[in-house]
């Protein structure tokens, strides 16, 4: 038998070792967050809607998956955005219901901005080489008479782009309906948060975090790093302002429906620049939910009972769409995930296990690893329940009311009570997704075990004053509903 030469097998093992012949590691992912403002479940056609077409989404859905058990973390802005933000509950950092005034704040129990120190996705990723950018509305700070927030840049952000509610450059909406000769102004206040300022078309808005995103998507990907970036428009949040040429019968249903398609259409030119560009094509998740249920009257939580604001499974139920052609298991294209419960908390750490990136010894999150299901390597759930607690000002919502105070997912039970345990709902969600038959009568050992875990962790959160704000009014006892 032919040996190489004894120099030659001494060497091997260290040329082996060498750069240049080792094969190389491939690129970190890119990650795209697309976080839209109080639309339902069913408001994507994809998700069912049958009185409005996405169809730009719902190409991503039919080159990605669908994921029909996703929830966010409250049913209201700010904290559903803390949530994903930190991979913690928002309760941890007094956010509990949308950064209003600072007396409000102050009344409702809560802090004024989501602190600096907070753990965030994207101060990691940066830490760990990535480009990080922020398009499009925050809602943690810097917003009405607080105008002494910290910037959005303090979160781990190279580059940000806001709304009237955030510190720092944004973008500010001029509004046009039918027979309007001039454009009017609204949130002309928030010019003092912080510049520059670019007033346009409210009807345009998302176009206008787009075309701030994808240059900074090339700017990265020329430099070499991978990137983050958040896309969080203002729509479909109400004022409606749609195209003038869209405004229909003028109807709130109808306003709404043209401000849904206006903003996928606005989508159309991001989404297409990544699936156009072969290397971005190939290690780019795009992600895509909504930050809590919809406004009543006007976007649709699906077959779900409840809206925005009510915990209910319409106001914390989201859908989410996964795009990424390079990462998701190819056997999984266009196809439907109804089994895996997970929430917006889970991302934060299952992005970081995607990009390789340790989570820091100092942060613990509540979020849990789901990183195979979001690449349809895996059905599984997070292992842990979900908990929830209303925002301290909507015991009534909508003219509903008195709402349950608490609630939590484990499994397929939903538990939903008031902060002591009392007037119980427990469903079946593998039965009875719509919440209507009330079980709590006839499974004690289950309600028993479910209310003792949700009153702990509802004791282990930092208190707001929901409980001095709730509607003096007799909460209806459970039963059939």
């Amino acid at each position: 038998m032919h040996h190489p030469p004894t120099l030659l097998r001494l060497l091997l093992p260290c040329l082996l070792c060498l750069p240049w012949i080792t094969r190389a590691a491939p690129p970190r992912p890119n990650f795209v967050m697309i976080l839209i403002d109080d639309m339902g479940w069913g408001d994507f056609s994809c998700f069912g809607n049958k009185d409005a077409k996405t169809p730009h989404v719902d190409r991503l859905a039919a080159e990605g998956i669908r994921f029909s058990q996703f929830y966010v973390n409250a049913p209201i802005c700010s904290p559903s955005r803390c949530a994903l933000t930190t991979g913690q509950y928002p309760h941890r950092w007094r956010i509990t219901s949308f950064l209003n005034n600072r007396a409000a704040n102050d009344r409702r129990g809560m802090a004024q901005w989501l602190d600096p120190q907070a753990p965030t996705l994207a101060r990691i990723l940066h830490q760990n080489g990535y480009a990080t950018g922020h398009f499009g509305k925050w809602h943690l700070g810097g917003q009405r008479d607080v105008d002494d927030a910290p910037p959005i840049a303090d979160y781990g952000f190279d580059e940000t782009l806001t709304n009237f509610e955030g510190m720092g450059a944004k973008l500010l909406p001029l509004t046009m309906k039918p027979g309007d000769a001039q454009p009017g102004r609204i949130w002309t206040d928030a010019e003092r948060l912080g510049g520059p300022v670019i007033w346009m078309q409210r009807s345009e808005i998302t176009a206008g975090f787009v075309n701030a995103a994808i240059p900074f998507i090339n700017r990265a990907a020329a430099a070499g790093k991978p990137f983050y970036v958040n896309l969080w428009p203002d729509d479909v949040h109400a004022p409606y302002w749609p195209p003038v040429a869209s405004w229909g019968d003028g109807s709130r249903r109808r306003l709404y429906l043209s401000v849904l398609e206006a903003m996928d259409r606005q989508f159309g030119r991001l989404f297409d620049h990544i699936r156009n560009t072969p290397a971005l094509r190939q290690n780019t998740l795009i992600l895509v939910c909504s930050d809590n249920g919809p406004d009543a009257g006007a976007g649709s939580p699906g077959h779900f009972r409840g809206t925005k604001a009510t915990l209910y499974e319409g106001g914390t139920r989201s859908p989410l769409v996964a795009w990424a052609p390079g990462l998701i298991h190819p056997d999984k294209t266009g196809t439907l995930n109804p089994t895996s419960v997970f929430a917006a908390f889970d991302l934060p750490p299952s992005l970081l296990a995607i990009a390789g990136v340790a989570t820091p010894p100092h942060v613990t999150f509540d979020g849990q690893n789901v990183a195979p299901v979001l690449l349809g390597k895996s059905t599984a759930s997070r292992a842990a329940p979900v908990f929830w607690r209303r925002p301290p000002d909507r015991d009534i919502a909508y003219g509903a009311g008195p709402l349950p105070d608490l609630s939590m997912r484990h499994g397929n039970w939903k538990l939903l009570c008031e902060y002591d345990g009392t007037r119980p709902e427990l469903y079946n969600l593998s039965a009875d997704p719509a919440e209507s038959t009330n079980l709590a009568p006839n499974h004690p050992d289950v309600l028993a075990r479910l209310t003792r875990t949700l009153l702990a962790w509802h004791q282990s959160m930092p208190p707001d004053n929901g409980p001095a704000l709730a509607a003096p009014l007799h909460k209806p006892k459970p039963g059939k509903k």
